[in-house]
């Protein structure tokens, strides 16, 4: 069953009106709980936000997606050193953690984290979007959560009951991604044929046409994730780590 779901897993970016217990969200989180993290630190916790008021006051974060708003229930995930921290200078221990390889660390948790919550909310017949927005804005959602040093926002999900099906998003074929033994660099050829079935979808030569853009890959890289822009959220997000003490 679980297979299944996550076969044909989509993104949902709407919701209806139903309302998810804290005792139906606190057993997720529990289980998400259980995924794998580094030395067992758990360098990881979780922020979540059900007041109408708090979501407005994250949704620019969060360019005024409208999920950000409108889902029951929105999560923030972070890369948090600060709990583990506190409790090893309680035990007379000496922490070494603020530095770039405990981000890393705490990164890789508290992805695990989110994605096994994902997977068991999934599960239960809920939907989820990721907001890839979080590090982007990461200096304004630590300072409307009020998150402490060494605690870093890495992603928000949206979580609710769906509102309708939208269409399942293609994916590359397996062997875009797979390499055995050694990494197999691409060719112009398997370039071609690996994109090949992503470019001639109708929704995407549609896309191409709606931004006056000669090829998909444009859309990419002149509108969506500009080189302009990743290099602004870059310096905006390392100023966020020396701040928040792990540079």
């Amino acid at each position: 069953m679980v297979l299944d779901t996550m076969k044909t897993r989509r993104t949902i970016r709407q919701y209806t009106d139903q309302e998810i217990p804290d005792p139906l969200l606190n057993e997720l989180l529990e289980i998400a709980a259980r995924a794998s993290n580094t030395g067992n630190m758990q360098l990881y916790s979780v922020v979540v936000t059900r007041e109408q008021e708090k979501k407005k006051q994250l949704a620019p974060a969060h360019f005024n997606q409208p999920m950000a708003t409108q889902a029951p229930v929105v999560l923030t995930f972070c890369a948090d050193a600060n709990r583990f921290v506190k409790w090893a200078k309680q035990r007379n221990a000496e922490p070494g953690f603020d530095n770039f390889q405990t981000f890393i660390a705490a990164i890789i948790d508290s992805m695990l984290f989110a994605q096994t919550f994902c997977v068991a909310a999934e599960e239960k017949g809920m939907g989820i979007c990721y907001l890839g927005t979080t590090t982007y804005h990461a200096d304004q959602i630590i300072e409307i959560l009020q998150l402490p040093q060494l605690v870093v926002p890495i992603t928000t999900i949206t979580l609710g009951y769906p509102a309708n099906q939208p269409e399942q998003p293609e994916r590359l074929p397996l062997e875009a991604i797979l390499h055995h033994e050694t990494y197999q660099d691409y060719t112009e050829n398997s370039i071609e044929k690996l994109y090949q079935a992503k470019e001639e979808l109708e929704a995407n030569i549609q896309y191409v046409k709606e931004n006056n853009k000669e090829t998909l890959a444009q859309v990419f890289t002149d509108i969506r994730y500009t080189k302009k822009n990743n290099e602004y959220f870059s310096d905006v997000f390392l100023e966020v780590l020396k701040k928040q003490g792990f540079l």
